[in-house]
């Protein structure tokens, strides 16, 4: 009998786990019906569950705060990133200006006016180590009056806008220069370079994730004014960045520019680019630059002091450069006419008379037969300059009848 209640506590126990004490009593109770229990019942019992293991539950210790850097997660609070910021939300939020808490700030600096070696003071002091002082009352006074003044100013300074150099208009930015462009990699400087906007315009594409995407496109050329000139676009998404970018592209498509006397063209000629054509005609020192407005910012970059030209057509800023650039790097100089032909190329003036002025003469000598009567040289003619010189030129508006009231 004792022995089973002493097994029938043992099973009980054993298959409990930390029952309590009120449980073993129950069993000590019932262990009169456990004794009649035969020792077949006692095989016939489940075997004994083992203990279940112990459980580990995984902690992390670091967090995207500890992982981020400052500029992330203020990307973060801003909502400059993700699906909203692609798709153009929170436009206003991307304008207010970021202040930077740690600026004029010393560490160790206070109000206290403590000094503490190795922060705000330094450590050694005459070959001897300094020790935890304190400012007096009139010194600390002074240093937090200059903190005040240099935040003042540096509030001023952020909302004084500087004046930018006026171009062809006061609010378009062509004609503005932009300087030299920056030093190369090697650390080569283009010294006595200036590039000047030609054109600056937003232009959009469609994206699928994105819808309309706004992007800054900017013409820029570059040149010396003494024959070599280049131009390049830029494109970025902000202004200054394709400013900075057509700046110093334009400087690796550089051309170089044969002049006549280094202040006009050798001749007349006419360019055309697509819908757009250019003509130029060369004209004597002092005459000036009678021309579009962008063709006279690259007549400067190049050096050309005296000219004129006539845009027909389109009026396409780019169409225009490339047009102008085409036809200056086209003309033919008067030594390579004279090689050509192995004839003598002079000039007359009003004020020489009949006396020619010999301008260039072939390298192989001049030809011993002369040129022939019947070549007629192929001169193309503009219809409006045959009748300007027939006379016969009229009006647009000769022709339209005016309403007598």
């Amino acid at each position: 009998m004792a022995a089973s209640v002493r097994l029938c506590s043992a099973l009980r126990i054993t298959i409990g786990g930390a029952a309590s004490l009120r449980t073993v009593g129950g069993a000590v109770q019932v262990s009169l019906l456990a004794s009649r229990a035969s020792a077949a019942s006692l095989q016939r019992q489940p075997a004994f569950q083992p203990i279940p293991p112990t459980t580990w539950q995984q902690s992390r210790c670091s967090s995207f705060f500890n992982k981020l850097t400052a500029n992330e997660l203020w990307k973060g609070v801003m909502a400059d990133t993700g699906a909203g910021g692609r798709k153009g939300r929170g436009k206003r939020s991307k304008r207010k200006m970021k202040k930077d808490l740690n600026r004029g700030q010393t560490i160790g600096e206070g109000r206290g006016g403590f000094l503490w070696p190795g922060l705000n003071v330094p450590v050694l002091k005459n070959g001897a180590v300094q020790n935890m002082s304190r400012r007096s009352e009139a010194d600390q006074q002074e240093v937090q009056a200059e903190l005040f003044r240099n935040r003042d100013e540096w509030v001023k300074k952020r909302k004084m806008r500087l004046k930018k150099e006026r171009g062809w208009t006061g609010s378009s930015w062509g004609g503005i220069s932009l300087g030299p462009p920056d030093p190369g990699l090697n650390g080569e400087t283009y010294e006595g370079f200036d590039s000047r906007v030609i054109e600056m315009k937003s232009v959009f594409t469609m994206t699928a994730k994105e819808g309309r995407k706004r992007s800054i496109s900017c013409l820029v050329a570059v040149g010396n004014g003494n024959g070599a000139a280049g131009f390049a676009l830029g494109k970025a998404a902000d202004r200054f960045t394709a400013l900075r970018k057509a700046k110093n592209r334009a400087i690796h498509y550089l051309y170089y520019i044969e002049r006549y006397n280094n202040h006009t063209v050798f001749h007349d000629f006419e360019s055309r680019f697509k819908r757009t054509t250019l003509r130029i005609k060369k004209q004597n020192e002092g005459y000036g630059l009678r021309c579009h407005r962008a063709v006279i910012t690259l007549c400067k970059l190049v050096g050309i002091k005296d000219m004129y030209c006539k845009i027909e057509g389109s009026t396409n800023l780019l169409n225009i450069t490339r047009a102008f650039f085409t036809g200056l790097t086209g003309q033919e100089t008067y030594q390579n006419l004279a090689d050509r032909k192995q004839l003598h190329v002079v000039e007359f003036h009003e004020h020489q008379g009949p006396l020619p002025t010999v301008v260039a003469s072939p390298k192989g000598g001049v030809r011993p037969n002369p040129e022939p009567v019947d070549d007629i040289p192929n001169t193309k003619l503009h219809w409006d300059d045959v009748r300007a010189v027939q006379g016969n030129k009229r009006s647009k508006w000769a022709g339209v009848k005016r309403t007598i009231w």
